[in-house]
């Protein structure tokens, strides 16, 4: 099953309620990703104190999803080379390790084409001009720096478009893959497909286990099953607590631990049908800024934001 999709009927297994196991990893769908974030985030920045910010990210979101659809057909991962990424309890694009098709340079290509002509500070005009004209190595080193977590400074911001461009290819490509073949990591918090952190958390309020969280991956948009009441980063259970900002919507809350020091952030559909794992972790950087003040750690930073 893939994000999006109404869970099949038929009769019902499993014990109180009817209500059937979750499914355990769902791919996702390249041509409704970034489309469901560029709306939510239109929506969300209405009269938001980051109104800019959060209208600008709905645009690289749009262009997000314009780019999906550029380039050539990706080539789907080997089947040889999935199952001895399963053997060896891998993910089988592993962000780190995995070979680049040069059809992601396209991909960039048609994103940043995609703000020609749209009025931009000149210092975002200037680093889109600047990474238009960088050679193939040199974009490259950039993607690799990024993936590898070894981004200079002096190059935040043209990485911050090769970030939204990864995001892209990755999405393509999970999208590719057998679901039926992949299998959960030994470390939870971490995408079966491509070994990323997760962005946010989203708890579920329909579908074939309403009340499962699922943890969205930061790269390649992939869903996985995580146990609830336990923490993400350390499998604490005894410390943990939801914490939010007071008179908000409720939509959005960390889940603290004490154990750790670390939160994470969980969205829950059921206070809004309309909630998006990527937009609404954006436009609530006041519950990180509340919770940074108080001494909690993020578990894994969101990758737009650790290098825009």
């Amino acid at each position: 099953m893939r994000q999006g999709e109404t869970a099949p009927k038929g009769s019902w297994t499993g014990a109180l309620g009817g209500v059937q196991a979750p499914e355990p990893i769902l791919l996702p769908d390249p041509a409704a990703r970034f489309a469901r974030t560029a709306g939510r985030l239109e929506k969300l920045a209405d009269a938001h104190p980051a109104e800019g910010w959060l209208s600008f990210v709905a645009e690289v979101a749009r262009g997000q999803h314009a780019a999906a659809a550029a380039g050539d057909p990706l080539p789907a991962p080997g089947e040889a080379e999935i199952s001895d990424a399963i053997a060896a309890r891998m993910p089988p694009i592993a962000a780190d390790g995995h070979r680049r098709d040069p059809n992601w340079r396209r991909i960039l290509a048609a994103l940043l084409g995609h703000f020609d002509g749209m009025p931009m500070p000149q210092a975002a005009e200037r680093v889109i001009a600047e990474l238009s004209r960088r050679e193939a190595a040199s974009t490259e080193s950039l993607a690799d720096a990024f993936l590898r977590g070894r981004v200079d400074p002096a190059d935040a911001g043209a990485v911050f478009w090769i970030a939204a461009t990864l995001q892209v290819y990755f999405t393509r490509l999970a999208a590719l893959l057998p679901v039926s073949a992949l299998r959960l990591l030994e470390r939870r918090d971490l995408c079966p497909c491509c070994g990323s952190t997760p962005s946010a958390g989203l708890v579920t309020a329909s579908g074939r286990a309403p009340g499962a969280r699922y943890l969205y991956c930061s790269l390649c948009s992939t869903a996985w099953n995580h146990t609830r009441a336990v923490c993400i980063a350390c499998g604490g259970a005894r410390t943990l607590s939801l914490r939010g900002v007071e008179g908000d919507s409720e939509v959005v809350r960390a889940e603290t631990c004490d154990e750790c020091g670390t939160y994470a952030k969980l969205i829950y559909e059921a206070k809004d049908a309309e909630a998006d794992p990527y937009a609404d972790d954006l436009a609530t950087l006041g519950l990180d800024m509340m919770l940074g003040e108080s001494g909690w750690a993020r578990h894994a930073p969101n990758p737009l934001l650790l290098v825009g």
